[in-house]
C-alpha cells in the first residue's frame, strides 16, 4: 500500500509554499561526485575550478555553506545518504569495503514502492558487497550503463553518465515521476599527470591549503584534480539540458553534492573539515526562491527524509535524519533554522586489515566556531602503518612528495596524533593549529566532548555503549592493496 504524507502533516512540516506551487510529485535527480571537496566550485568563489553547471544550480536554487558527511569515506557516506542514518547507526556499513545490510529501507526503494521510476548510473553505493545480503541490485537503484565515451584524460571513467540518464528518461513510462542517482567516478584518483596544465590551466591560480606544501608538484596535482571536477560538471550540464528539452526541469528537485573531500593527504578519510565538509546546491524550478546562500548545517543523512517529504512519501521509521524541506521553502538566506548548528563525524577502520594497520577510531563534533576531535588510539597510525604502506591515502604526486620530505607537512598528514584536538574554525579553517593543550580552552573542550558523547550514546553508537568490539568483527570485502614501496617501483617518480 502506498503511503503519503497528508496535506495537514505536510503543512505542519513547513511545506505550505511548496505544496501551493508544486502541481504534481517532483522528479528527483541526485548528482554525486566522488572525492570532490567543499569550496572547489565557482559558486564558492574558487578561481581554478570551473563549474558552470553547479553554479547554475546554486544560482537558480540554494547554495549551502555547511553540508557535511558523518564519515569521510565513500561507502560509509553513501550508506548514510541511502538509509537516512548516521554512519555509526548503519551496522556493518559503518566501514569502507564492508557489506550493505538489509536491515534498513533506502529512499530509492521507498520511492519505487510509491510509484516512482528509479535508476542509477555510475557509482552508487560502494565499494563493498550488497549482493550477499539479498539486494537484487545496487541499493541506489537499477543501473543504466550502456553508453560510454572517450575520456578527455587517463584516469577519467569512460561511463557516459549523461547519455545513460537520457536513456533512463526515454525508458521511463509516460507521466511517471522518477528518482535517479547520477554518480560520477570523478574526481577520484588516479589522474593523468599534467593533464590540468595541458588543458590550459595555470599553476599560479591554485589556492594551496596550509597542510600541503606549496610547490609545482602539488599545484599541478591539484590542477589535474580540477580537470576531473570539470568533467563531472559537464555531465551535470548535459543532464540539466536533457531535462530542459523534455520540459521536466521545473518539476525536478536537483541535488548536487559529493561524498567527502578530495583525495589528497590529510583530507580524504580524515576527520578534519576538508575531509567531511562537502559542496551542496539544490534547485527545484519555481518551487524555491533562487539565489540564496544558507549557513544551516546539513547532514548527508538528511537527504533521504528531504526527498521523501518532497515526494509526499512517509519516511521509514528507521530514518534518523531530518528533512530540510523547510529550509528550501524559506525565502531567507544565512541562518534559517538555528537548531541546525552541530555536526558529528566518525570513522573506525582503515581500508585494509594488515598487522598494526587495522583501524584508527575517531569521533568528532563540529559547531560553527570549533571542531573537537577525540582520537581513541593515539599510539596507532591515523593514516596507516608506514611499515605496510599508507593505504588510507590515495597514491599520487602530492603524497609521494610529502612522504619523501619528513618535515612538518609529513607530520600533519601522516604522523601520529594526540588523544584530543581542538580547532577554531574561523581563524584556522585548514585545522592546523591544535588548541587542545591550551588551558584557556579546557572548559570548552570538556563541554564539547560531553555533548558529543551524550549525543552519540543517544544515537546508539556502539563505541559509546561499551560495544566497540563490534567494529572489529566487520568483514573487509575489498582487495589487499600493494604497499606504497611497490607502487613507487611500478610507477616511478612523477616529480
Amino acid at each position: 500500500m502506498k503511503r503519503y504524507l497528508s496535506r495537514r502533516h505536510f503543512l505542519a512540516a513547513g511545506g505550505a509554499p511548496l505544496l501551493a506551487r508544486a502541481a504534481r510529485r517532483p522528479n528527483i535527480l541526485f548528482v554525486i561526485a566522488d572525492d570532490w571537496g567543499y569550496g572547489h566550485a565557482g559558486a564558492y568563489g574558487c578561481k581554478w575550478v570551473n563549474t558552470p553547471a553547479f553554479d547554475r544550480v546554486a544560482r537558480q536554487g540554494v547554495l549551502f555553506n555547511n553540508s557535511f558527511t558523518s564519515n569521510p569515506k565513500c561507502s560509509p557516506c553513501r550508506a548514510t545518504i541511502l538509509t537516512g542514518r548516521n554512519s555509526w547507526q548503519n551496522k556493518e556499513a559503518v566501514n569502507h569495503y564492508s557489506i550493505f545490510p538489509n536491515d534498513f529501507p533506502v529512499y530509492p526503494q521507498l520511492l519505487e514502492k510509491a510509484g516512482y521510476f528509479v535508476g542509477l548510473t555510475g557509482k552508487g553505493w560502494g565499494p563493498g558487497d550488497f549482493k550477499s545480503t539479498g539486494w537484487p541490485h545496487n541499493p541506489a537503484g537499477r543501473e543504466w550503463r550502456k553508453r560510454t565515451l572517450k575520456p578527455p584524460a587517463a584516469g577519467i571513467s569512460p561511463v557516459d553518465y549523461a547519455a545513460n540518464f537520457e536513456d533512463f528518461l526515454t525508458d521511463r513510462p509516460a507521466s511517471q515521476p522518477f528518482c535517479f542517482w547520477l554518480g560520477g567516478h570523478e574526481p577520484h584518483r588516479s589522474y593523468e599527470p599534467g593533464s590540468g596544465l595541458r588543458a590550459g590551466k595555470r599553476l599560479e591560480d591554485v589556492t594551496i591549503p596550509k597542510y600541503l606544501p606549496d610547490n609545482r608538484i602539488v599545484r599541478s596535482d591539484l590542477l589535474d584534480y580540477a580537470l576531473e571536477v570539470e568533467h563531472f560538471d559537464s555531465h551535470l550540464q548535459r543532464a540539466l539540458d536533457s531535462l530542459e528539452r523534455r520540459g521536466e526541469l521545473d518539476n525536478t528537485l536537483v541535488c548536487v553534492t559529493s561524498d567527502h573531500g578530495m583525495p589528497f593527504p590529510r583530507v580524504k578519510g580524515q576527520i578534519y573539515d576538508a575531509g567531511f565538509r562537502i559542496p551542496l546546491a539544490v534547485m527545484w524550478g519555481g518551487n524555491i526562491r533562487p539565489g540564496r546562500v544558507v549557513d544551516d548545517f546539513i547532514n548527508t543523512r538528511d537527504f533521504a527524509p528531504t526527498f521523501l517529504e518532497a515526494a509526499g512519501v512517509e519516511p521509514a521509521g528507521t530514518i534518523t535524519g531530518s528533512s530540510f524541506l523547510k529550509v528550501l521553502a524559506s525565502p531567507q538566506s544565512g541562518t534559517v533554522d538555528a537548531a541546525r548548528n552541530t555536526m558529528l563525524v566518525a570513522k573506525e577502520r582503515h581500508d585494509l586489515g594488515r598487522p598494526n594497520d587495522a583501524g584508527y577510531p575517531v569521533r568528532a563534533i563540529r559547531t560553527p566556531e570549533y571542531l573537537y576531535v577525540r582520537n581513541y588510539t593515539p599510539d596507532a597510525w591515523p593514516v596507516g602503518n608506514p611499515e605496510t604502506g599508507y593505504r588510507n591515502c590515495d597514491d599520487g604526486p602530492t603524497k609521494e612528495n610529502i612522504l619523501t620530505s619528513f618535515d612538518n607537512f609529513y607530520r600533519l598528514c601522516f604522523g601520529k596524533r594526540p588523544a584530543e584536538e581542538l580547532y577554531a574554525i574561523k581563524e584556522d579553517p585548514d585545522n592546523v593549529v591544535n588548541l587542545a593543550a591550551d588551558p584557556k580552552y579546557a572548559d570548552l573542550k570538556r563541554k564539547l566532548r560531553e555533548r558529543m558523547e551524550e549525543t552519540l550514546r543517544s544515537e546508539g553508537d556502539p563505541r559509546m555503549l561499551g560495544r566497540a568490539d563490534f567494529f572489529d568483527t566487520i568483514e573487509y570485502t575489498g582487495p589487499r592493496k600493494h604497499s606504497y614501496s611497490e607502487w613507487l617501483k611500478n610507477n616511478g617518480s612523477q616529480r
